[in-house]
């Protein structure tokens, strides 16, 4: 599944840009989706409501950047806020969806295969870059990282709820705020991909050839019709 950039940045440019995208949000966006159509998502998906919820969540808790951003406050007053004994690290939120606490670190780094430098535990800072920050929202709403719901339980083939999924990440916190955007971003993503994805019409070659021996006519059709 591919997306035509021109007809998905000039709707959500209107929609939910204000009419200008700065280069960073039209980066951003060209991470998420340039992930999705190569497959490196790092686990099956092909719904394309989740892709539209994971970059309605982005929106949402990056304040429109679509670029991994740190926690206003980094954490302060709150108990993941505090230095970590071992490593000095604190595990405020950082990423596209705002990943907290030392376990959820550990598990990303594990499940991305993060080691030695780029070890989220020892160097969270990492989350802040834009695959990374990518693939740990891909793997941690698909597979239930952050409050053991997933995209799936709201997108299937019998259920379409963007409401509720905000528990995902964050209870019902601002659920119906992020549904709007979710059905936004939907739109542009259908207009897109049909554009980017129509089929090309298929055209069948026939041959016959007339007499036997040396001598023989060829007659060539297209579709049926004799050229």
């Amino acid at each position: 599944m591919k997306f035509d950039r021109t007809i998905y940045f000039n709707e959500v440019r209107v929609t939910l840009f204000s009419g200008a995208l700065t280069q960073q949000q039209v980066d951003g966006q060209n991470v998420i989706l340039g992930l999705w159509e190569g497959n490196q998502t790092g686990t099956p998906m092909d719904d394309i409501r989740w892709l539209a919820y994971m970059l309605a969540t982005a929106y949402h808790e990056c304040a429109m950047t679509m670029w991994p951003c740190e926690e206003i406050g980094k954490g302060e007053g709150l108990h993941y806020g505090v230095a970590d004994p071992e490593t000095a690290q604190v595990y405020y939120g950082r990423g596209l969806v705002q990943l907290t606490h030392k376990e959820n670190y550990d598990r990303a780094g594990a499940a991305l295969g993060l080691i030695d430098a780029r070890d989220p535990v020892w160097h969270p800072e990492i989350i802040l870059d834009s695959l990374v920050a990518a693939r740990v929202m891909f793997r941690g709403m698909a597979e239930g990282w952050f409050t053991a719901r997933k995209l799936g339980d709201y997108f299937n083939g019998t259920k379409n709820d963007p409401v509720n999924a905000r528990q995902i990440i964050n209870g019902n916190d601002k659920d119906q705020l992020i549904a709007a955007y979710h059905a936004t971003f939907l739109d542009a993503l259908d207009l897109a991909v049909d554009e980017a994805t129509s089929p090309v019409p298929q055209r069948t070659l026939s041959v016959a050839l007339d007499g036997l021996g040396e001598d023989y006519n060829v007659r060539l059709s297209i579709n049926g019709e004799q050229m």
